[in-house]
């Protein structure tokens, strides 16, 4: 190779999940969109972990009477948070979606072995359908419930599907 001339990177073929067609990077744009695409996740992750569109229930201050133990409330399952979390809403704004703790399913914690599985599981059975609850305590910003989706328990479906239990509260 003559000095002065450097070797031209070969090309590969890949193909883009956000644009879902082929693109041709050179091995050094590889390496640093790689770089920056873990800067970003990394950067990213915590706040999508961290967000609660659920606001029925404050962070301080006192239970809604409407979920105090015993009461029974429903409505579309308009959020999954994790395996064992949920959002049921009231109304159609987020200060009316009642973050839901499942009472009778503990799966495992989103960052463990199964934990996107279960999310996964719960999404497939219950966005978007009618949950029918009924109050048990609060759990910090949240309530605890037993939750049903057509007469059916949430944690006898999840169990049905396979996911194991196995989360902080079991």
């Amino acid at each position: 190779m003559a000095a002065g001339r450097r070797r031209k990177a070969e090309p590969i073929l890949r193909l883009s999940p956000v644009l879902a067609r082929p693109i041709r990077l050179a091995k050094r744009a590889r390496m640093v969109m790689s770089a920056a695409g873990l800067g970003l996740l990394a950067w990213t992750a915590p706040a999508v972990a961290a967000a609660d569109p659920c606001k029925a229930i404050p962070d301080q201050g006192s239970m809604p009477t409407y979920l105090a133990p015993g009461k029974a409330f429903s409505g579309p399952v308009v959020y999954v948070g994790d395996g064992d979390s949920l959002c049921v809403g009231l109304g159609p704004q987020p200060d009316h979606w009642v973050e839901v703790r499942l009472a009778d399913f503990y799966a495992p914690e989103l960052s463990e072995p199964g934990g996107p599985k279960a999310k996964a599981v719960l999404e497939r059975l219950a966005m978007g359908r009618r949950a029918n609850c009924r109050a048990e305590h609060r759990s910090y910003d949240r309530v605890v419930a037993r939750c049903a989706i057509a007469g059916r328990p949430l944690g006898e479906l999840m169990r049905e599907a396979g996911v194991v239990e196995g989360g902080n509260g079991r």
